[in-house]
């Protein structure tokens, strides 16, 4: 179970970085938890929207984005 949340966290962390455009220079370790993050926020967000879980790869991986964009906004110099 942990080794499979490890590797959906890694798969959707991945898809984040590659959907936005620019440098990520995030460590693989930060990939995975942005991807674990994004899951579970994605996963929350259809829940709570549509009251069951459709498409919920996809809302984990448009999360995932949304995380690495603010974390690459966030180290840009001023």
């Amino acid at each position: 179970m942990i080794i499979g949340l490890l590797v959906q966290g890694l798969v959707v962390g991945a898809l984040g970085r590659l959907a936005v455009p620019g440098p990520n220079p995030m460590s693989t370790g930060t990939t995975v938890l942005v991807g674990i993050v994004g899951s579970v926020i994605g996963g929350l967000v259809g829940y709570y929207l549509f009251g069951q879980n459709p498409g919920g790869l996809l809302l984990g991986i448009l999360t995932a984005a949304l995380i690495v964009w603010l974390l690459q906004r966030g180290r840009r110099p001023a």
